[in-house]
């Protein structure tokens, strides 16, 4: 059991909470029950896991440590001081993973999406790791294929991505990468893609959201960039009543993906 926080794993591991620590080392921290068992659930690969058994918040605790030991894992014991060094969330629950980051590649997504037509999420620009994090619980849950994080503000292995997400970030495969080429990727499949922005005319309800497309979103404070502006096979906007001049990007991705999935079950129109 490591019991000082002096440890220097323990002072590695705080140093991945930091961007250019995560890429010059090639990994992450995962913390959380649900985190991480949603990790070891998508086939992801974890170095260690440090633990404290007085700060578990449930039962199923040793079964998901005996799981991730079971998948090549070291399974770290630490005490109390230790693992609150160690945590960044106020309330620890005494589980914390570190793995390599899950780097993704254009050519993985032409793989995974070989055989379906695909929903892909466009998100460009994306400040807060808080809307990054409910953007992909949303694509999780609206069924979408793949999230494209373009011009990236927020990198998407920043811990508190990791948290908001709920672990779905292993659950939705995402690729990092400039909006060129997102655009040209999207263009050679010939995928319609909707850019979401308030001055469109079209209602987002009313245009032909259904599978294979993309779907395109920018930041609250500026925007999509030209590029998809004007080379998206159709803008859509969501109507707005009151004063605001724009929604939450992670309301409006939310909003706009269900539409997607509603209209991708229903089915087109008849004639259409």
């Amino acid at each position: 059991m490591i019991t000082s926080v002096q440890n220097p794993r323990v002072k590695n591991v705080v140093k991945l909470r930091e961007r250019r620590q995560r890429e010059r080392q090639g990994r992450m921290i995962i913390e959380g029950y649900r985190e991480l068992r949603r990790a070891l659930d998508n086939a992801v690969d974890i170095d260690e896991v440090f633990c404290c058994e007085e700060l578990f918040q449930g039962v199923n605790e040793p079964r998901l440590l005996a799981d991730a030991e079971e998948r090549g894992a070291e399974v770290v014991p630490v005490s109390p001081r230790v693992f609150r060094k160690l945590a960044y969330r106020d309330r620890p629950e005494g589980l914390l993973a570190v793995a390599p980051l899950p780097r993704r590649s254009l050519e993985d997504l032409d793989r995974l999406l070989a055989d379906v037509d695909p929903f892909v999420v466009v998100v460009e620009g994306i400040e807060k790791p808080g809307n990054l994090g409910t953007i992909l619980r949303s694509a999780d849950a609206a069924g979408a294929s793949a999230l494209l994080v373009c011009e990236r503000v927020t990198d998407v292995y920043n811990p508190n991505v990791v948290r908001a997400s709920l672990g779905t970030l292993f659950t939705v495969p995402v690729v990092q990468l400039p909006s060129g080429e997102a655009h040209a990727w999207l263009e050679g499949h010939g995928w319609p893609s909707f850019a979401a922005t308030p001055a469109a005319t079209t209602l987002f309800t009313e245009a032909p959201l259904r599978r294979p497309c993309a779907v395109v979103l920018g930041s609250e404070q500026y925007g999509l960039r030209d590029l998809w502006m004007k080379n998206a096979t159709e803008q859509i906007r969501i109507p707005m009543a009151g004063q605001a001049d724009s929604l939450n990007v992670a309301q409006a991705a939310t909003l706009v993906m269900f539409e997607v999935a509603r209209q991708s079950a229903v089915g087109p129109p008849p004639g259409d």
